[in-house]
């Protein structure tokens, strides 16, 4: 028996092998393809994403397999690709734009066709057993002898290589297994939303030499204002590989010709490699999890593109996920815990989507007149998101002191990540390294501390870092847990450990009473 069974072998399927792993679980992944995903989709990697990553130590590895896109940070717009300018990198405002870093990790661009086969890498030396060939065609969720909860999930398997099936028992099955879902439907799970946001739009993803053409003036993304052929121009490897998002869902076009119109350079040696249609959706689910189920990713939540949000929120669903399963799976929680992996991550979702289906494909509109009623960016690239409910123990001036959401000022708060400071002159130990896969208590230089001799949770470790940080006080106290999410605030070392058990034990109740300014997901 296996303790948690992954379904679907994408980025985030991938992450959460890797994340059960960080945790000293033992994990399946089964993906139906034969290999991983062909498509160069899911670009862009937000800080927060490469924060999870350098947590598994890969960070490094990732920045390596994405180096032919360092530098691509620019937006570019143009009648044609020919005559286009970049335009100026957009600058924060607030305590980023003052110069104080965000993050101990650069975002990045990587195709997802180069990432996924260093994360499937990964996660077999990490200890994971990885099955591509091999779909998950059915399950069923066991109850106990006294049929009041379940007592694991039995999986049916189709090898497809040689139609063998089989089936296997796991304590967890975790469903990243795409848009469509099938888990999602069997569990007959829906999902709410916009729907359909804007126009039908076609990706043609092809290939053409064009390092000369764009050389001084790489970019990320560059919007074509050809009266013909508008659409955007993305950089795949930023030489010769590329995707055109074309508006219109028509397929059965001159491909060529009319991306030689984009371009405005010959291009003898382009070759159209894929045609795809798709239309921007918004649809969340109603519930991320039903029994030992749990949706994540694209299972969960589907968002248009335009701010990069899909796949990093999947992956920050699989890293709140991770630990959860861990602490329940390891005898320290109990199973109540799961139930705020929706609490947080729904309503975490619901933003995200909502804040990527109100954002504008036009670039220039973003950097000469931004929408000021939308999220800061940051918000959503350094996990500045404020978690309304789950595994939190906010305290009277956590709920008079809620998250901002159309600025960026990451002070710790409760249901928030933890903010980065540096801790040595090298610049190599930041305070989110101080978390995960263990919790941590971080103590002002004056602070009263407990007795770290007497753990407040059997087989949970609290270590004490003494930091300097300027969002702590020299007596203050903060409690965070393994996905470096702050889960309480004060100054009586008692309460800190009591606030502990409590989120672990069931003996305190799940906080749901932090305010939000935000977008709210609906209850259901």
């Amino acid at each position: 028996m296996t303790e948690v069974l992954v379904v679907g072998g994408g980025l985030v399927g991938l992450t959460a092998a890797l994340v059960c792993r960080h945790h000293g679980l033992a994990v399946t992944l089964v993906e139906k393809r034969d290999a991983t995903s062909p498509q160069p989709k899911a670009r862009r990697l937000h800080m927060r994403s490469m924060e999870v990553f350098r947590e598994l130590g890969l960070a490094g590895k990732v920045h390596e397999a994405a180096r032919d896109l360092a530098g691509h940070d620019h937006m570019a717009t143009g009648r044609t690709l020919a005559e286009a300018e970049r335009l100026p990198l957009w600058q924060p405002s607030g305590p980023a734009g003052a110069g104080l870093e965000v993050s101990p990790e650069l975002p990045c661009l990587i195709a997802q066709d180069g990432l996924e086969p260093v994360l499937r890498a990964a996660a077999v030396a990490a200890g994971a057993t990885v099955r591509f060939a091999t779909e998950l065609t059915g399950f069923e969720q066991l109850p106990d002898a006294a049929g009041t909860q379940r007592d694991g999930v039995l999986a049916t398997l189709l090898d497809r290589t040689d139609g063998r099936r089989e089936r296997l028992l796991c304590q967890y099955l975790v469903a990243a297994d795409g848009a469509r879902s099938p888990v999602r439907e069997a569990l007959g799970i829906g999902r709410s939303g916009r729907g359909a946001v804007g126009e039908p739009s076609t990706s043609v993803y092809f290939e053409a030499d064009l390092a000369e053409v764009v050389r001084g003036r790489e970019f990320n993304i560059c919007q074509i204002e050809h009266p013909r052929m508008p659409g955007g121009l993305v950089s795949v490897d930023g030489r010769r590989r590329w995707v055109f998002m074309a508006q219109g869902g028509a397929t059965d076009r001159d491909w060529p010709r009319l991306l030689r119109t984009a371009l405005g350079v010959p291009a003898p040696d382009l070759q159209v490699l894929s045609v795809l249609p798709w239309q921007a959706e918004m649809r969340v689910a109603d519930h991320y999890s039903l029994g030992r189920v749990h949706l994540a990713g694209d299972a969960a939540h589907v968002m248009p593109p335009f701010a990069a949000s899909g796949a990093n929120t999947g992956i920050a669903d699989v890293h709140n996920l991770g630990w959860k399963l861990a602490a329940v799976l390891h005898g320290q929680a109990a199973p109540a815990l799961l139930d705020s992996y929706d609490a947080e991550r729904r309503a975490a979702g619901w933003f995200a989507a909502d804040q990527s289906s109100r954002r504008t494909q036009a670039l220039r509109d973003r950097l000469t007149a931004p929408d000021p009623t939308l999220a800061h960016p940051y918000v959503l690239a350094a996990g500045g998101f404020q978690y309304p409910a789950g595994a939190l123990a906010p305290g009277p001036a956590d709920l008079a002191d809620p998250e901002p959401v159309t600025e960026f000022d990451p002070a710790g708060r409760v249901g928030t990540r933890l903010p980065h400071r540096w801790l040595d002159v090298p610049r190599t130990r930041s305070t989110l390294d101080l978390a995960g896969p263990h919790w941590a208590l971080l103590a002002g230089p004056a602070a009263r501390v407990p007795d770290s001799a007497d753990p407040p949770v059997p087989r949970t470790p609290l270590p004490v870092h003494r930091v300097e940080t300027g969002f702590l006080a020299v007596d203050g106290l903060m409690l965070v847990r393994p996905d470096q999410v702050v889960a309480w605030r004060g100054s009586d070392p008692a309460m800190a450990t009591a606030a502990l058990a409590g989120l672990l034990t069931g003996s305190g109740p799940l906080a749901d009473a932090v305010p939000q300014s935000g977008t709210p997901a609906p209850t259901s």
